[in-house]
């Protein structure tokens, strides 16, 4: 896969309302085969964004440019994929809650342009990965929220779209189930899927997207690799050090490479810079110190989120932190 081999194009991308900018600029290609994630806390312009990518809504400016078949990398941009084309998962959720689970699904696929018998077939098959095989005759009104989403899932992506868009798919499912769904994105992927999901959960998303574009407040913070985002993050590797507690430690902060000192007791947290020279680091740090254990570790991506916006744009950090701490923590509709 080549870098200009791409799915998607946004460019400058604008999308305002009364009172806000809920996008404010926003450009990026997803590329054939991979797992975009596009990240921030509720509020950040990702659903936006995504009903802008479906024709729910249009952009006041920019531009979004469809190419799904790889025969066509040099050729026209696509207005529009077809319905056979393209996956869905909405952030507001809503199916027939007075149908069968089976029918459902079979339905769905219809709808993406599936015969019926080809419907039924992978309606069965979804039913068996999903858990629910012996509830195919049951109404959706009887099922768990978390069962539910789960079903709202197969019904997005068991015509094995060219690209699925999901907006926050991990919303409802209980851990178990937010694993199951990583291996089933993986494996779609894996299949030919191209997805760009919309979450929240950074926690997840870090263990399977192949690039990711953070945003708050509409606007981009960081984007590229999760490598990527950590050489553009200074502070995105830490070195804990267990010392004494009288232990003198104000000459660190005066060391090349060592971006912020947090001391707590005996224990002492660097945050180091992308291109701290480590060896020399710990060597001076032997030589000044009585070092009982090191340890180092790399920012979480939710971490390197925070981080990034604390020095690129600090007032908007303190919201974006309770904004995040509230949405993670609002997952009421976890399965019974």
């Amino acid at each position: 896969m080549v870098a200009t081999d791409w799915i998607c194009d946004l460019r400058d991308v604008v999308k305002s309302y009364a009172t806000a900018r809920a996008v404010d600029g926003v450009g990026f290609q997803v590329r054939r085969g991979e797992i975009f994630a596009l990240l921030g806390p509720n509020g950040a312009g990702k659903s936006t964004l995504v009903r802008m990518m479906m024709g729910i809504i249009p952009p006041d400016a920019g531009t979004i440019h469809y190419r799904i078949d790889a025969l066509n990398s040099n050729g026209d941009l696509m207005a529009w994929p077809t319905p056979d084309q393209l996956g869905y998962l909405p952030e507001d959720r809503g199916l027939y809650r007075d149908l069968n689970i089976a029918r459902t699904l079979s339905y769905f696929g219809q709808l993406r342009g599936m015969a019926r018998i080809d419907a039924d077939r992978a309606a069965e098959e979804w039913l068996e990965k999903i858990g629910l095989a012996d509830r195919r005759k049951e109404k959706l009104r009887a099922l768990s929220k978390g069962n539910q989403q789960k079903v709202q899932f197969a019904s997005a992506v068991l015509h094995r779209p060219a690209f699925a868009v999901l907006d926050e798919p991990f919303s409802g499912l209980d851990p178990i189930n937010q694993e199951l769904l990583i291996d089933w994105l993986r494996e779609l992927r894996d299949q030919g899927t191209t997805i760009l999901l919309s979450a929240h959960q950074m926690n997840l998303v870090e263990k399977l997207a192949d690039r990711v574009f953070l945003m708050s407040r509409g606007r981009e913070v960081l984007s590229g690799t999760l490598d990527q985002v950590r050489r553009r993050v200074q502070g995105a590797l830490t070195l804990t050090l267990t010392h004494d507690d009288g232990e003198a430690i104000d000459w660190l902060e005066q060391v090349q490479g060592v971006v912020e000192v947090e001391r707590r007791g005996n224990s002492t947290r660097l945050l180091l810079g992308h291109d701290t020279p480590l060896s020399g680091l710990l060597r001076l740090i032997g030589e000044r110190l009585e070092v009982r254990a090191i340890k180092t570790e790399q920012l979480s991506l939710h971490d390197l989120y925070v981080q990034a916006l604390q020095t690129t744009a600090p007032e908007e950090a303190e919201a974006a932190l309770a904004t995040i701490a509230a949405s993670e923590g609002d997952d009421s509709d976890l399965e019974d």
